[in-house]
């Protein structure tokens, strides 16, 4: 049977419409760092993820090839991810996407090592003539994390963010972002093919426990 990260981590890839803590633990990914709107036609964002996909499926068939992974079996490709965030800006500023800086991702099996993951880039680079040197090995651990389930267009996520940010108050939790822990998305459908009253997103934000004043 093909592996199915979906499946196998239902936790992480299939989130409530209602908040929920979970902690998330360390994975390998395939990234492309970048900055500005993600919705200009042949922008930065479009061409990061074509590399994503790019080395994504070089690692998927490698099978097939004469270079054999240690530990290789089946698997689905995961859903596309996306760290984001705005320097000097509290929140997002959905009306100013130009300010966007973003890390766009795609988890790796634990099999890939780096040496794997230079050759998914040389050949992806040489077959599919696309430059994929933009494209690194990621490790990240996120750990403590509010998550919700968000469905609709992007641009209304401030709403199901309120819904998070009261939730965490609530249970005596705070967000906690840095340079290093930022706004989290997961894209379960696919933007081609669903209209955005039915996009679903799994919304992921930082956070740490609130320390008593008394």
């Amino acid at each position: 049977m093909v592996f199915d990260f979906k499946k196998e981590f239902k936790e992480l890839y299939t989130a409530k419409q209602r908040p929920e803590i979970v902690t998330v633990p360390k994975m390998n990914y395939i990234a492309v760092r970048g900055q500005g709107n993600p919705n200009d036609e042949d922008g930065a964002y479009q061409q990061a993820i074509k590399v994503l996909y790019a080395v994504a499926y070089t690692l998927r068939m490698s099978y097939k090839t004469d270079y054999q992974i240690e530990g290789y079996f089946q698997y689905v490709v995961p859903p596309l991810e996306g760290f984001w965030w705005q320097d000097h800006i509290k929140g997002v500023d959905y009306t100013n996407k130009d300010l966007f800086q973003w890390i766009s991702v795609l988890r790796l099996p634990d099999f890939v090592t780096e040496q794997d993951f230079a050759w998914a880039v040389e050949t992806a680079t040489n077959k599919k003539k696309i430059d994929c040197s933009a494209a690194e090995f990621m490790p990240f651990e996120e750990g403590l994390c509010v998550q919700m389930l968000h469905v609709g267009p992007f641009d209304d996520e401030p709403t199901t963010v309120a819904v998070m940010d009261a939730f965490l108050k609530e249970a005596g939790y705070a967000n906690d972002f840095s340079d290093g822990r930022m706004h989290h998305e997961i894209y379960l459908s696919d933007a081609r093919k669903v209209t955005p009253d039915k996009w679903r997103t799994v919304l992921r934000h930082p956070i740490k426990k609130q320390v008593s004043e008394n």
